[in-house]
């Protein structure tokens, strides 16, 4: 004997012919209209390739940060203008520091017991580097800036060298 009474037809917790929620075939898939790119006016991403809006065909030469550049052009977020006569500067906004490594602390204390010896552990130097690199284009009325964040000296080096081969582009 059922404590309960009997749900009233047409509660929404029922389903027609007892079935089970949830169990059926998937609703059906709504498709919306055809994705279209940015145009120029927008200043947004153009495809490249023959088959881009604008029919560029050029490859990319190199990438700083968000900056595209191809054999005679500069592309950034913002729009595309030639590379021809473009001026181009980093900026360094790393910081380097020394500093003892907490392992080397640890290990001096552990064996202070043999002082000498425990001692050259606190001659051990770490170093790290923090902070990012700008690179600015401008050229054709266009201006565009990123900020690069750097982990080590050598990618400050690396990017330093893009930046060169950009400008030796650019002349």
């Amino acid at each position: 004997m059922n404590q309960y009474p009997d749900p009233p037809q047409g509660e929404p917790w029922q389903q027609p012919n007892h079935g089970n929620p949830g169990w059926g075939p998937p609703p059906e898939q709504q498709t919306g209209g055809q994705l279209e790119p940015y145009g120029s006016p927008t200043g947004g991403y153009s495809p490249l390739g023959p088959g881009g809006p604008q029919g560029h065909s050029e490859a990319t030469l190199d990438t700083i940060g968000d900056i595209a550049i191809t054999q005679t052009s500069v592309i950034t977020p913002s729009g595309r203008f030639p590379i021809k006569g473009s001026v181009w500067t980093m900026s360094d906004m790393t910081r380097t520091e020394q500093s003892i490594p907490v392992w080397a602390i640890i290990v001096a204390i552990l064996f202070i017991w043999t002082c000498l010896l425990s001692l050259l552990f606190l001659l051990i130097k770490e170093t790290k580097t923090t902070g990012h690199v700008q690179v600015t284009v401008q050229g054709g009325g266009h201006y565009h800036a990123t900020q690069i964040m750097v982990a080590n000296q050598a990618y400050v080096q690396h990017v330093s060298q893009q930046v060169n081969y950009a400008r030796s582009l650019a002349a």
